[in-house]
C-alpha cells in the first residue's frame, strides 16, 4: 500500500531548469549556443555534400566520416532547440515519457561518436598493416562482422538505462538542473534507491567510450609499431591516426568530467555541470567536421575546388 501511495505521488511532468543559477542572464545563452549549432548543421551538413557529391571520395574512410557528420548532424537536433527555446521564451517543461525518449536518442546517437571512431581504427588497421588484403577485408560480409557487435552493445545498454529510469518514482521533486534529459539528472529525482541505475550508468561509460579508447589505442600503437618497422614513410597513415586520437582524447575527458561529476562530492557548481555535460555532446558536433575537414588531404582538396578556391585534386 505505501509502495501504491509513492508511485500515485510521483511526478509525470518536469521542468528543465539549466543554467538556473544565471538567473536574469539566462536568456544571453541564447546567441552562442544558436551560434554553435548553426555551426554544426552548417558544417556538417557541408562536409556530407562534398562527400557524397564526390565520387572519388567514395572509399570506406570517407564514408566512415559521412557517417559520422551524419551523427553530429542529427544528435544536437535532439535537445539544442529545446534548450534555445527554453533560454528565449522560457520553455522549460517536458513530460516524463518525452524525457524517457530524448534521453535515449540522446545517449544512443551518442555513443554512435566513439562507435565511428572504432570503425575507423579498424579501416587504418586493415589499410596500414594488412594493405594486400584491405579490399577483402573491407567487403560488406567482413564489415559487418564489425558493425553490429557494436551496435548491439550500445542499444542493449541504452535501452537497459531507460527502463531502469522510467521505472523509478520522483516523488521529491520534478524539477531537474539541466537543459535537456541527461541520465543522472533525471535519475538523482528518485525517492527511491538509484544503486542500480548508478551502477549500469557507470557499466555504460566504461563499456562504451572507455572502453572504445582503449580498443582504439591499442589498434594506433600496433599501426604505429607497424610503420616504424617497416620503415616506410606513412605520414599520411600517421596524421590520420593522430586526428582519431585527439578527437577521441577530448571527447573521452570531457565525457568523464560530465560523468563523475554526478558521482563525485565537488565544488563545481551546477551551471558548470550542465555546461560540462552539454559541451560533452554538443562540442564534437561543432569540432569534427572542422578538424575531418581540413586534416584529411583529400576532403579539403575537394571542399577548396568546389568553392573555386583551388583546382581539384584526384584522390589517390
Amino acid at each position: 500500500m505505501q509502495e501504491d501511495l509513492v508511485w500515485n505521488a510521483s511526478y509525470s511532468d518536469f521542468v528543465l531548469n539549466g543554467f538556473s543559477e544565471l538567473g536574469e542572464w539566462r536568456p544571453f545563452l541564447f546567441t552562442p549556443f544558436l551560434l554553435m549549432f548553426l555551426l554544426s548543421l552548417s558544417a556538417n551538413s557541408f562536409l556530407l555534400f562534398i562527400i557524397i557529391s564526390q565520387n572519388t571520395l567514395h572509399t570506406p574512410m570517407c564514408i566512415l566520416i559521412a557517417g559520422m557528420a551524419v551523427v553530429d548532424l542529427i544528435l544536437p537536433v535532439f535537445f539544442v532547440p529545446n534548450m534555445l527555446f527554453s533560454f528565449l521564451l522560457d520553455w522549460r517543461g517536458i513530460s516524463l515519457a518525452g524525457c524517457l525518449m530524448q534521453m535515449f536518442c540522446i545517449h544512443f546517437i551518442g555513443a554512435f561518436q566513439s562507435t565511428f571512431l572504432i570503425w575507423m581504427a579498424l579501416d587504418r588497421y586493415f589499410a596500414i598493416c594488412t594493405p594486400l588484403y584491405y579490399h577483402n577485408c573491407m567487403t560488406i560480409n567482413n564489415v559487418m562482422k564489425y558493425v553490429i557487435p557494436p551496435l548491439i552493445r550500445n542499444a542493449l545498454l541504452i535501452i537497459q538505462i531507460v527502463i531502469l529510469a522510467g521505472r523509478l518514482s520522483f516523488c521529491h521533486t520534478n524539477v531537474i538542473d539541466h537543459c535537456f534529459c541527461e541520465h543522472m539528472a533525471l535519475v538523482r529525482l528518485a525517492c527511491g534507491s538509484i544503486h542500480i541505475n548508478n551502477l549500469t550508468g557507470l557499466l555504460a561509460v566504461f563499456l562504451i567510450p572507455t572502453a572504445d579508447f582503449i580498443f582504439i589505442t591499442i589498434s594506433y600503437v600496433i599501426i604505429f609499431v607497424s610503420v616504424f618497422r617497416s620503415g616506410k614513410s606513412q605520414v599520411k597513415a600517421i596524421n590520420t591516426c593522430l586526428t582519431h586520437i585527439i578527437v577521441m582524447t577530448l571527447s573521452l575527458i570531457i565525457g568523464l568530467l560530465a560523468f563523475m561529476s554526478y558521482r563525485i562530492k565537488n565544488n563545481i557548481s551546477q551551471s558548470s555541470r550542465v555546461f560540462i555535460s552539454t559541451m560533452y555532446l554538443f562540442f564534437p558536433s561543432c569540432l569534427n567536421p572542422i578538424i575531418y575537414g581540413i586534416r584529411t588531404k583529400e576532403i579539403r582538396e575537394r571542399a577548396l575546388s568546389w568553392l573555386h578556391l583551388s583546382k581539384g585534386v584526384s584522390c589517390p
